[in-house]
């Protein structure tokens, strides 16, 4: 079962999204500055302001590809932060050329599937202590004092039309809250090219209008199924009706959307990886 999680680590998970954007036009990306062999000099690896992608981990010679979630930030304020594959975690970590040295994780204590609990306990050793970071292709690689490397690849931000963010924690005024527990993954929204918004409440499917102005939101009437809604999805759904009726505005870090409503009800989404 789903720990609950405390108000200030929720904030915290929360913030581990906002800090850094992707850095596409990095010197290393388009090759300048490379010695002539094809490999980045050192000043080049851009480490810091990219949203990196956890694609694999090799632990003792053993390659295996990373859950969905899994992905890293080093911030300029000395400080790694992102997801192990469940849990959200922070460390302070200093960059010196291209080394990154990290140092113990705090997490969030969600409970995990035990293939993905797996991977995540190893992450959470390989990122830890020296980490020498080499790019090649587009593609970062770390490796610890071990010989174990975590191979990462840059992702841009999620566009808010086209994706499916699927809500995971409820928003009032300055207050920000996990879902109950047995409702994760059962509030999602897509927004549609033709200026429509449909998914799902927590209980009920739902359909509305809307119109996008920079960072305003203008959401219509909003349809929907009628079923009964009790209990915790019953209190998820009210909570949504609400943040989505009339204005809102909203932004995007990487693979989160935070919108605020009517009244400071909100709420923050991830795209969704399935």
């Amino acid at each position: 079962m789903r720990n609950q999680l405390s108000v200030p680590v929720t904030v915290l998970a929360l913030l581990a999204l906002a800090a850094c954007g992707s850095d596409s036009g990095s010197k290393a990306d388009s090759g300048a500055g490379a010695p002539a062999g094809g490999k980045p000099a050192v000043a080049d690896v851009p480490l810091t302001g990219v949203f990196w992608t956890v694609d694999t981990l090799t632990v003792d010679g053993k390659r295996t590809t990373s859950p969905a979630d899994a992905y890293v930030e080093v911030t300029t304020k000395d400080r790694a932060q992102g997801n192990f594959g469940c849990n959200q975690f922070g460390a302070k970590a200093a960059l010196d050329g291209d080394t990154l040295t990290v140092g113990s994780a705090d997490m969030t204590e969600m409970g995990c599937e035990k293939p993905i609990q797996d991977f995540e306990n190893s992450l959470r050793e390989a990122f830890a202590g020296r980490l020498k970071a080499e790019l090649v292709d587009k593609k970062l690689t770390l490796t610890n004092e071990k010989g174990d490397t975590i191979g990462l690849v840059s992702e841009p931000p999620a566009p808010l039309v086209g994706t499916k963010w699927t809500v995971n924690s409820l928003q009032r005024q300055d207050i920000v809250e996990s879902l109950p527990a047995g409702t994760d993954k059962n509030a999602h929204l897509t927004f549609a090219k033709d200026g429509t918004v449909s998914g799902n409440l927590g209980c009920n499917d739902f359909n509305a209008t809307v119109k996008v102005s920079g960072t305003q939101l203008a959401f219509g009437s909003i349809s929907s199924t009628r079923k009964m809604c009790a209990g915790t999805s019953g209190q998820v759904e009210a909570h949504l009706l609400k943040a989505l009726a009339g204005q809102a505005t909203y932004e995007i870090h990487q693979r989160g959307l935070f919108l605020n409503g009517p009244e400071g009800t909100g709420f923050s989404a991830v795209k969704s990886t399935n």
